[in-house]
């Protein structure tokens, strides 16, 4: 595929832009307590700007720390952000690329805490987290402030040297709460109606242009659909988008959901490419300025989209935390070499969410640590092995032969691993990206790669070498239940690999993690099966997946029409089905012509006890051979092992 339609220049306003390809505005929790910019997050953003983003949006742009409720974030209240602000933009400007900061005056409704008082809104409705916590309905004086803080602070970003201001109004945030009748219940002039509802709106597009000047680009993000009973539809958007155009927006930013539709928010891997493109083709009707659309683009979406006109720029978020050097890989006609996002959400928004720490991601360990986790050439090349071609194994092997290592991969089946085992669904086609990535980056780096090779402890390679990283993977967990070994009972990982085993058309799975669930999906979707029921022990599914993307999936289990029995304790196996000690207590059997085992992975230790006794001191150990977890966690280990090779 030709990528030429994504290096044309635009213009947004008076700005010039020298590619299609812009960074989401994404939080990443790497500022200063004090709310500036710190040293890794500037080398976090320099680093896509060197690799050929056209334009940063860079996030968590608050007025103040008060109306940021809490977040770890940018306060622009004060002068002392001009100075590792103004650092930012000319690292990134070095490169020709544009960077503008998104502005919020807070998430309102959408706090994640309460610090001593009721978060912000337009009116008293209640608190997102909380039903029974009403907001704090800002009052006439209080948005007056706040206008004068709009103000204040966009001449500090004028003065810190970005490109423009990226107002932040989508996903139910406070600006989206004025704008939408379902938040905004005030009968005073900023509600009633839609065009009072727009005023909170308009008033801060006056203010920005008061303190950085008319022809200072402003960019507008809304949500054109919410995608809930009695939020703001498509149709409901086009007024609001031609009253913005006759304020001076310069540009639309523009995507669906809110935090009742989350999965519009982070887009998990269930919901395929370009999920909020659909946007795009009423605002295109609605406003003569240029659209952004963002919504787990790739490269092949986003020419697509802006060669049939729905767009004029391609926003990609999680992809350009996975691959920094996007732009000039396509650019340089290299799109092999671009590694892929698996949109998995784990490290990203889930690394924010779980730990209160700042972002990394799956696939790309170094993010949000540009500078400390370089691979840096070695002057000691070392002989290496890595047994297991794994995600670990293959990340170790891919990081070591960049330092310079002279490196031998052994692995007992095919490049892959198990990870080859749920990229058969449609859905998660990015793991096969991924796989492919890794394979072509082998091949590249001059990697000897050994498939089909079971590695013996007295293999003479593992004496001479100078060091082995052990990343032999998991296999399936096989619980000593009556009939498990029946010949209707098939394994996940098998049921993936060869569908053509899966001869069933009512399906049992027992276990209701993420393969058993991934398995149920695409057995109902894929294979066309009549019927498949997940049974799990717990009170719920896929409960070791971060619940963004557990939302997800259980949604479109939901809709495939997968059935979901859980509190239900699997107690044998026979010719009619599985037998079960159900919610109630009682013996129930849950009929079924096929079993398919999904009850999880445990650690290949074939070779993890003989390599510890006898090669300890040169020997690592990476990845699900110590503890079964996901692959991101192993890609992390084997990235980690190749750094600690010197």
């Amino acid at each position: 595929m030709k990528y030429d339609t994504l290096f044309t220049p635009f213009k947004i306003g008076s700005l010039e832009v020298k590619n299609r390809i812009v960074m989401s505005a994404m939080g990443n929790l790497m500022a200063n307590r004090d709310g500036t910019y710190s040293e890794a997050e500037i080398a976090y953003f320099e680093e896509r700007a060197k690799g050929g983003t056209g334009l940063i949006l860079v996030g968590q742009g608050y007025l103040t720390a008060d109306l940021g409720q809490g977040v770890l974030g940018h306060y622009w209240d004060h002068h002392h952000m001009v100075p590792t602000a103004r650092a930012l933009t000319e690292r990134c400007h070095a490169y020709g690329c544009k960077v503008i900061t998104q502005l919020s005056c807070g998430t309102g409704r959408n706090a994640n805490e309460i610090h001593g008082k009721p978060p912000y809104s337009a009116s008293e409705v209640p608190w997102v987290w909380d039903p029974k916590v009403k907001c704090h309905a800002l009052t006439l004086e209080e948005i007056e402030v706040i206008m004068k803080q709009w103000e204040y602070s966009a001449k500090l970003v004028k003065d810190a040297g970005f490109d423009g201001i990226e107002v932040h109004a989508h996903v139910g945030y406070l600006i989206d709460q004025f704008l939408s009748p379902i938040w905004n219940k005030r009968e005073d002039e900023y509600g009633g109606t839609p065009e009072k509802r727009a005023r909170f709106a308009t008033d801060i597009l006056d203010a920005i242009h008061r303190g950085a000047g008319d022809d200072f680009p402003v960019i507008f993000r809304l949500s054109m659909d919410h995608l809930i009973p009695g939020g703001r539809t498509l149709e409901d958007s086009i007024p609001i988008l031609k009253v913005l155009e006759e304020h001076g927006v310069d540009a639309f930013d523009l995507d669906a959901g809110c935090y009742e539709t989350v999965k519009y928010v982070y887009p998990p891997m269930y919901m395929g490419e370009a999920s909020m493109e659909f946007v795009c083709e009423t605002a295109r009707k609605a406003t003569s300025k240029p659209i952004m659309n963002a919504g787990s683009h790739t490269p092949e979406s986003a020419v697509r989209m802006i060669e049939c006109g729905h767009a004029d720029f391609a926003i990609f978020g999680r992809q350009l935390i996975a691959e920094p050097e996007l732009g000039k890989k396509l650019l340089e006609g290299r799109p092999e070499d671009v590694r892929p996002c698996m949109r998995c959400n784990e490290e990203c928004i889930g690394r924010i969410l779980r730990y209160r720490s700042k972002l990394s991601c799956a696939v790309n360990p170094a993010a949000g640590e540009e500078t400390a986790m370089r691979l840096i050439k070695t002057s000691s090349p070392k002989n290496v092995v890595v047994i297991g071609g794994g995600p670990g194994g293959m990340e170790a092997a891919r990081a070591l032969a960049i330092k310079g290592h002279k490196v031998t991969l052994f692995e007992k089946n095919v490049l892959g691993g198990t990870l080859n085992a749920p990229a058969t669904a449609e859905f998660k086609i990015q793991i096969r990206k991924l796989i492919e990535y890794y394979k072509v980056q082998l091949k590249k780096l001059g990697v000897e790669v050994h498939e089909n090779t079971e590695l013996k402890i007295d293999d003479p390679i593992l004496e001479s070498c100078d060091n082995i990283i052990v990343a032999t993977g998991s296999v399936p967990l096989v619980p000593p239940i009556p009939g498990v070994d029946g010949e209707n009972v098939l394994g996940v990982v098998d049921a993936h690999l060869k569908p053509e085993l899966v001869t069933g058309n009512d399906l049992v799975v027992c276990g209701g993690g993420m393969s058993g669930c991934d398995f149920a999906l695409e057995a109902m979707t894929a294979l066309k099966k009549n019927s498949a029921t997940v049974i799990e022990m717990r009170q719920d599914v896929a409960m070791d997946v971060i619940y963004l993307n557990s939302m997800a999936l259980k949604d479109c289990m939901k809709d495939a029409g997968v059935k979901v029995r859980t509190n239900c304790k699997v107690q044998k196996i026979d010719e009619q089905g599985v037998w079960v000690i159900n919610e109630n207590g009682e013996e129930e059997l849950i009929a079924g012509d096929q079993v398919i085992s999904a009850f999880g992975q445990k650690p290949d230790r074939s070779m993890v006890d003989q390599v510890r006794e006898k090669f300890f001191n040169k020997a690592q150990f990476i990845g699900d051979c110590q503890k079964a977890a996901k692959s991101g966690d192993a890609i992390r280990g084997g990235f980690y092992a190749a750094l600690a090779i010197d």
